[in-house]
């Protein structure tokens, strides 16, 4: 697991994937922070280390990276983690589009592809 401060390059997100999921590396990004965390089995395990690190946990997203698919779809919004009824998050994904924006923002200025 990694904690991304500042950035993080295209090829080590891939080395993770293929370590990991195959194609694929979770991330949670906090929104205030603009930071994320990569490379975890659970998106919970990446939530309780930002928490560590001083995030707030109504500012976490977890999302699902593809490093080698191109444009948007790179960034998959789905997690356990998102499900906030009660803050009006009824699903795994990110409801509100802002947020969404937010965090497609951040990764795209700490991935360097």
């Amino acid at each position: 697991m990694k904690l991304v401060r500042d950035r993080i390059d295209l090829a080590e997100l891939k080395g993770m994937a293929e370590r990991g999921f195959g194609t694929m590396v979770k991330a949670v990004v906090d929104v205030e922070a603009a930071i994320m965390a990569v490379d975890a089995e659970l998106h919970a395990d990446q939530e309780a280390l930002l928490l560590e690190n001083g995030s707030a946990q109504r500012d976490l997203w977890g999302i699902n990276l593809y490093p080698d698919v191109d444009g948007d779809d790179w960034i998959e919004f789905d997690s356990m983690i998102n499900l906030r009824p009660a803050s009006g998050n009824r699903g795994r994904g990110v409801d509100d589009p802002v947020v969404r924006d937010r965090i497609r923002g951040i990764v795209t200025r700490l991935v360097q592809r």
